[in-house]
């Protein structure tokens, strides 16, 4: 027996100073799911954050939490009475008050011995101990979030939304901390949706991505099923999924500055101006002194060694990323190959870089 959403979202529009910022907004959530909503600066993943939440309301649409509604033609409900716990990017800290204090300010309804379990318990979950008694400008990144995860849980809220909520945590303990607060809201079959300019938080921390673009959900589902298989050249561009090679689709074959392929994709064979995404793992690169690339930048990465690959020939325009265990210098031609495999393409656009 299929289960009601904990949130679902249907046809949400938003406009603000007469500009359209969210267009048709639709997904939904089942109970304990995590969400990454990603996408360019200024495409809308914040203010569809607020929107959840009830700090903007919107032009038109539905949200509906945990099967009660929260916003549509004829409803609205205040954000604090729509069980949706939030953690700005800041944390929002009260600093006059303590660790315990903090957490325990959501929950004034409570009486006092309710309210030093709730904080007791939240304490020991995020690991707090002995810190009940400090301010928050005594505390670390991480140990200030731990604090505003707590008082976000403190009331026990269906829906939790995060605003960038590992941008302020040091490199070194930022994936320690997201395996362990995915842990913990697994362990609560807690809802989430978190914002995020990093493709690799939502790899480690969502079930579900939400790519957006100009206020549109280009494409939502699995992360992994999203990289293989994305549904745009915007989609691509921003993951970073691969280089870009311009190529001119006669019939089967497909002409590319490395060579002809044959393509069995079913792509419409009138519009035969071509982009082709082109991942790392699906290049060979071979040093030629009279190959047609030249190696323009090395990295050395846990791979083995990151190259930046460019045409010799000022007639082609490409930058292809390709790993290799080879050690090849700054300047060498090379001559790379395309590994046969299930080719992405996209329709040529004037907007791609």
């Amino acid at each position: 027996m299929a289960t009601s959403p904990i949130i679902d979202i249907n046809t949400l529009d938003v406009v603000i100073d007469e500009k359209a910022i969210l267009n048709q907004v639709s997904f939904s959530l089942s109970a304990g799911e995590i969400l990454g909503l990603v996408g360019p600066s200024g495409c809308g993943k914040t203010t569809l954050l607020n929107a959840i939440a009830g700090f903007l309301a919107p032009v038109t649409g539905e949200i509906t939490i945990d099967g009660k509604p929260c916003f549509s033609t004829n409803t609205t409900v205040a954000p604090e009475h729509r069980h949706i716990g939030v953690i700005f990017q800041d944390y929002a800290l009260f600093p006059h008050m303590s660790v315990a204090e903090n957490i325990a300010y959501g929950i004034s309804q409570y009486d006092k011995h309710s309210q030093q379990e709730k904080v007791k318990k939240l304490i020991a979950m995020l690991k707090l101990e002995g810190f009940e008694s400090r301010y928050p400008h005594q505390l670390s990144g991480g140990q200030q979030q731990r604090v505003a995860i707590a008082r976000a849980l403190a009331p026990e809220p269906k829906l939790l939304l995060l605003d960038e909520p590992f941008s302020n945590i040091d490199a070194r303990l930022r994936n320690e901390l997201m395996i362990e607060l995915r842990q913990l809201l697994k362990s609560l079959s807690m809802t989430a949706v978190f914002v995020t300019h990093n493709k690799d938080e939502v790899f480690t921390f969502a079930d579900k991505i939400a790519v957006m673009h100009q206020g549109h959900i280009l494409q939502f589902g699995h992360p992994v099923e999203v990289c293989k298989q994305p549904c745009s050249w915007q989609v691509a561009d921003f993951l970073q999924l691969g280089s870009w090679l311009n190529a001119t689709l006669y019939h089967d074959k497909l002409d590319t500055p490395l060579g002809l392929l044959s393509i069995n994709n079913e792509f419409d064979r009138q519009d035969n101006q071509i982009a082709l995404l082109i991942k790392p793992q699906h290049l060979k690169v071979m040093v030629d002194q009279h190959g047609e690339s030249v190696i323009q930048h090395i990295n050395i990465t846990e791979q083995g060694y990151h190259y930046i690959v460019a045409p010799v020939s000022s007639k082609h325009d490409y930058q292809l990323s390709v790993y290799s265990e080879q050690v090849i210098q700054i300047g060498q031609q090379v001559q790379l190959s395309i590994i046969e495999h299930d080719y992405i393409l996209f329709r040529r656009d004037n907007g791609m870089s």
